[in-house]
């Protein structure tokens, strides 16, 4: 596996920290020549030194340029790990939800259309979409969240099915509660549902290697979210009508 991604070039964005900077560094430690793109200038420096990569800060709207050049002109792999944590219901501002489409999804849109291309000229090329398990499932209290992310995973299932025969390689990263400041910001509902399972973002890094050496799609950090994803798809009412017990628990005590 590790000659997958030796002396590739790597771009992660959103990686001053948390799942971001976890994949920088399993990349760089396999190898790579890693781009640290983040918001935060100097979170992605501090990174970027600690990996001997490249801080590449900014927008990950509009990271792939800048990152092709400080690469040297070749984008191999591309994880669109930045996102955005948008609780709220139905009633949250417009601008909430604009920004949770902007980051969840159409940066993702935005990253692949630069970069399938050449991807596809040269029959080679690898997506990494962080997605969540709110992708599969759903969070409570978080609609604009949920709702989007469902999106990042319906882009990279269409990207995996649409291109796979032409050499591109796509991953869904779906995992539940992971030690970082995004989960530290979803408050209460977070405590209940996320919380008592959470990981360390290294282990979301190591679920997507393994998930790179068995050439697999999805990538589920944990994998009783398989289980989930099922009796979500055979028995939807039943899986809704406990998720909705969920939300009632809520209710009573945020």
């Amino acid at each position: 596996m590790v000659e997958a991604v030796q002396d590739a070039g790597v771009v992660v964005t959103g990686a001053g920290g948390g799942i971001g900077a976890a994949l920088a560094r399993r990349f760089a430690a396999a190898g790579a020549r890693v781009v640290v793109n983040d918001l935060d200038a100097a979170r992605a420096e501090v990174v970027a030194a600690e990996i001997g990569g490249i801080a590449v800060p900014g927008d990950a709207s509009a990271v792939v340029g800048a990152a092709r050049e400080a690469l040297g002109g070749t984008v191999d792999v591309y994880c669109a790990n930045a996102g955005v944590a948008s609780g709220g219901t139905e009633a949250a501002d417009p601008e909430v939800w604009a920004r949770a489409w902007d980051v969840n999804v159409m940066a993702h849109v935005r990253a692949a259309h630069e970069l399938l291309p050449a991807w596809l000229e040269r029959g080679l090329g690898r997506f990494v979409s962080t997605v969540s398990a709110a992708g599969l499932l759903t969070m409570i209290g978080a609609a604009p969240y949920s709702v989007t992310k469902h999106g990042a995973f319906a882009f990279a299932e269409w990207m995996s099915l649409t291109y796979r025969h032409r050499g591109v390689k796509v991953h869904a990263i779906c995992p539940q509660g992971v030690r970082t400041d995004m989960l530290a910001a979803t408050g209460s509902a977070g405590d209940l549902v996320l919380q008592p399972t959470a990981i360390e973002p290294e282990d979301v890094a190591a679920a997507l290697f393994k998930g790179i050496e068995e050439d697999r799609f999805l990538i589920l950090p944990h994998p009783e979210v398989a289980e989930y994803y099922a009796a979500r798809a055979t028995d939807p009412d039943r899986w809704l009508t406990n998720m909705n017990h969920i939300q009632q628990k809520w209710e009573t005590t945020r």
